[in-house]
């Protein structure tokens, strides 16, 4: 495996970050700019994403690393789940929750393949950079 340095090198972790900036732009305007619940919990957890990858990393051991993923792959479920409530409320379009969703799909999937790339990698037991 490459030597994984920073966040920018995990493609999990650069598919948080396109998530976590469309979230903020579709929560900027309209009715979900004003409802600062729902608006700062969906951005908390899209933010929680990225953080989670970051602080794993920077954790260096691969338990914890491991556990951090967990928890940014918890979080794209809970971004998932925010935004039915978003287009129940009607603060988002159809096309607009098809576009998140996948996007967090997407983080969810990488950040599992990753964590099985991890727990088989022949360097187990070691930090992962």
């Amino acid at each position: 495996m490459a030597s994984i340095e920073r966040f920018e090198d995990i493609e999990a972790g650069q598919n948080a970050r396109r998530l976590t900036s469309a979230i903020y732009t579709a929560t900027k305007a309209g009715e979900f700019g004003r409802n600062f619940g729902l608006r700062d919990q969906i951005r908390r957890a899209s933010v929680s994403v990225m953080s989670n990858i970051a602080e794993g990393l920077e954790r260096g051991g691969d338990r914890e690393f491991l556990q951090f993923l967990s928890q940014a792959k918890g979080s794209a479920g809970e971004v998932r789940l925010q935004l039915y409530a978003a287009l129940d409320a009607g603060y988002i379009d159809q096309t607009q929750f098809e576009t998140l969703y996948s996007s967090a799909s997407t983080c969810s999937r990488h950040i599992a393949g990753f964590m099985r790339y991890l727990e088989q990698s022949p360097l187990k037991g070691s930090k992962y950079r």
